[in-house]
């Protein structure tokens, strides 16, 4: 009787107790807590999903291409006296203070505030806008045209209408010449600075119809390189 009741109780700790798998399933001489630690799988960190970045892509194909990458800038030096902590707008160099108004300069020699609205409103009023209106209406003055001036003395022959007179081209002989010539028309043209001084001075001295200076020796009455079809075309 002692014997069947010692064995009862014996099935009864055993069932209330942890199952114990088998040597087969891998436990071996270890405990059960320690066989279930090891069967769960280690918890892993998920890897940080960054988004694309340029400058590490830029560098990685450097480095595969073998290319040195270049050397940031470097940081500009602190100009002494002044603080790079707070820089005006639009990244300006540094020492250069905003202001609210355009560049520009009243009577002073400060800066004027003219494109402030803030600081004209605050001094004008519209009775001063009326009387400094009147005032510049008061200083207007309407200059009258006057009579072109006339010009005093002879100044010489008129190349222009000398020009429109004629039709022919040049090179075409209008004037007999001497063919004894003892002026070198090359040197004789040479003293004038322009064509067109040189058939005033040719026109001056009896041109067309006498060569006296030897500068038309074709006798076209066209001194030099003179040529009156520019002022031709201008009149049309």
């Amino acid at each position: 009787m002692r014997v069947k009741v010692a064995v009862m109780a014996a099935a009864i700790v055993a069932g209330c107790g942890p199952q114990v798998p088998d040597s087969g399933a891998g436990v071996g001489f270890n405990d059960y807590n320690s066989y279930v630690r090891g069967a769960q799988p280690a918890p892993q960190t998920p890897a940080p999903t960054a988004g694309f970045d340029p400058a590490a892509a830029s560098a990685a194909i450097d480095r595969a291409s073998g290319v040195t990458p270049a050397p940031a800038p470097a940081a500009p030096a602190p100009v002494a006296g002044v603080s790079t902590d707070d820089r005006p707008r639009g990244n300006a160099p540094a020492g250069i203070q905003e202001t609210t108004s355009e560049m520009g300069y009243a009577a002073n020699g400060t800066v004027s505030d003219e494109q402030d609205f803030q600081a004209v409103s605050a001094r004008e009023t519209i009775e001063s806008d009326k009387a400094r209106i009147e005032r510049n209406r008061a200083q207007y003055q309407v200059d009258q045209p006057t009579a072109l001036p006339q010009r005093s003395g002879d100044s010489g022959p008129n190349i222009v209408q000398f020009a429109l007179s004629t039709s022919h081209p040049p090179g075409t002989q209008m004037y007999a010449r001497s063919k004894m010539g003892f002026t070198n028309p090359d040197r004789a043209c040479a003293k004038f600075p322009s064509p067109d001084l040189a058939q005033e001075a040719f026109l001056a001295a009896g041109g067309p119809e006498k060569d006296r200076k030897g500068l038309d020796p074709d006798g076209d009455g066209y001194a030099c390189a003179w040529d009156p079809l520019p002022f031709r075309t201008a009149l049309k």
